[in-house]
């Protein structure tokens, strides 16, 4: 088996890419790690929905009653990604049951996702006040206030929810997402690696990890969580794209263009891998450079994790002399129901 192998003293013609075009191309950890958006905008109580007049053609303001939506309907509405109007039947709903911390809970969520955040962020918080121990509020919370660029309070919010539950890799990946946002690019490495260290299977977490290499210009430490994250997911675009950048600037030219075109053909409107993919056109590769194996690399990070799930969890206590090894672990299920009503 060919094992990947990068030469310091090739000449690398892509490595001649300014970073500042780079840059244009890489899929940030907010990209599609929660759904979240980036842009602020605030509604009002009731959304007004446009009609127009058949027989005039004129256009009409018609304001939409929620006041007697369930919570079941606006819940399904939501599930549907119809924010905009999720967002009006929450906030008619926690009108009528304002002591209910999961309508508000919704009403942040579907706020969010319509991009409203300031709406969300009021939301979550009242949410927290009304039940402090729910951790995922605290985990969406900080998301929200990335997006609106107070990593400060966000870094509060995840570190809440740290002290409430530290045994699951979300709130580590959160945690590492709000290092990086405040410029602490090792305490975020550090976070990303507990968080596999719980999960190993956390992808997006491999993702952000990768991230952090390729901002660092460390290409090919990116190549090996990337493999892996792609070997696990290989419909999704955002961590595609990235790949492909981390072999483009290792001197992969050909598999970093193989890998373009995966993020395209898994989501043809993906303008950041069809930017990576025009800047490889033409770029030839230099001849001796040795094939990559992504399986191998994949695999080798694996083992890293492994290493690292041995080295942190195989903790003896004193008090009564028993390992705690990974396989003791709880396991994570992928993704956390809706809290109850």
């Amino acid at each position: 088996m060919r094992i990947a192998t990068t030469h310091h003293t090739n000449v690398i013609r892509a490595a001649s890419i300014p970073l500042a075009v780079l840059a244009l191309a890489l899929a940030t950890a907010c990209s599609g790690d929660d759904g979240g958006t980036t842009q602020s905008a605030v509604t009002p109580p009731v959304t007004p929905v446009v009609a127009v007049s058949e027989s005039s053609g004129t256009r009409t303001d018609v304001r939409v009653d929620y006041s007697t939506v369930s919570y079941e309907t606006a819940e399904s509405t939501y599930t549907e990604r119809r924010f905009d109007e999720a967002t009006e039947m929450f906030e008619a709903y926690v009108q009528r049951k304002p002591e209910n911390p999961w309508g508000y809970y919704m009403l942040g969520l579907s706020a969010w996702k319509s991009g409203d955040l300031d709406r969300a962020s009021v939301a979550l918080e009242r949410s927290h006040e009304l039940d402090p121990t729910h951790v995922k509020t605290l985990l969406n919370l900080g998301r929200v206030l990335l997006d609106q660029d107070r990593a400060g309070e966000a870094k509060e919010r995840v570190e809440a929810a740290l002290a409430l539950d530290s045994t699951v890799g979300e709130v580590h990946r959160m945690l590492g997402r709000v290092h990086s946002a405040l410029g602490s690019p090792a305490e975020a490495i550090e976070a990303y690696r507990s968080a596999l260290t719980i999960d190993p299977t956390e992808v997006w977490s491999m993702n952000n990890l990768a991230l952090i290499y390729i901002q660092q210009e460390e290409y090919q430490n990116a190549l090996g969580p990337l493999a892996r994250a792609v070997q696990l997911r290989p419909g999704a675009p955002v961590f595609q794209n990235n790949l492909g950048i981390a072999l483009e600037r290792t001197g992969h030219i050909g598999a970093a263009r193989e890998a373009f075109l995966a993020a395209i053909a898994a989501d043809s409107s993906y303008l950041k891998a069809q930017v990576s993919l025009r800047r490889v056109e033409g770029v030839e590769e230099d001849p001796a450079m040795l094939p990559v194996e992504l399986g191998a690399l994949a695999d080798a990070f694996e083992r890293e994790v492994q290493r690292w799930r041995e080295e942190r969890m195989a903790v003896v206590t004193p008090e009564i002399g028993v390992a705690v090894t990974p396989e003791s672990l709880p396991t994570v299920p992928d993704s956390i129901p809706l809290p109850p009503r």
